[in-house]
């Protein structure tokens, strides 16, 4: 069944996906292995869906929070935690302590593995997030980037909050 976006199956098979990367030919969808896919039907090339990854930063100082406001959609207005997606061939701890300098001007030293957080389909963001301890260890807070704001929250009292890794994000900073 064809979901809004016009794909038949928007997880395996996205129907955008119209014409093979190696010979140009039209791509079909047919089943392979396990799932609809697209398949080239002229070098056998078959597309295979990777899941964007997300990676961000938990500092908490003081009892406070670090959040960034974004200033982009999805959920726009809402609070996140400084972060974003992983380039290809980048290491997730070095691109979490980018997007915090990025969206923050803090300079953040990465610490330990805090979670590893699935977004259900259609909650905008990453598919997953890599969520890290850091610490601020240099810079001067300051918006950046895709956030209209940056500031420290008290973990008892966060504004309102974008996404559902957001939210199991606080939920794992507060159980620890």
């Amino acid at each position: 069944m064809p979901s809004p976006e016009g794909q038949i199956n928007a997880d395996s098979a996205p129907t955008w996906f119209a014409y093979c990367p190696r010979c140009a030919t039209p791509m079909q969808t047919a089943p392979v292995i396990d799932k609809p896919r697209r398949v080239c039907p002229g070098c056998g090339y078959v597309y295979f869906t990777d899941p964007k990854v997300g990676v961000g930063v938990a500092v908490v100082a003081s009892g406070r929070l670090l959040l960034v406001r974004r200033a982009i959609n999805p959920e726009r207005g809402k609070w996140s935690l400084p972060a974003g997606y992983l380039d290809h061939g980048e290491d997730p701890r070095e691109a979490a302590a980018r997007e915090a300098l990025e969206e923050t001007g803090l300079v953040v030293a990465v610490d330990e593995l805090l979670d590893v957080i699935f977004n259900p389909p259609g909650h905008g963001g990453a598919s997953i997030f890599i969520l890290y301890r850091a610490r601020q260890t240099g810079g001067t807070l300051q918006a950046g980037d895709d956030a209209d704001a940056a500031d420290f929250f008290p973990l008892d009292d966060l504004p309102e909050l974008a996404f559902a890794s957001t939210h199991a994000a606080v939920a794992r900073i507060l159980r620890s």
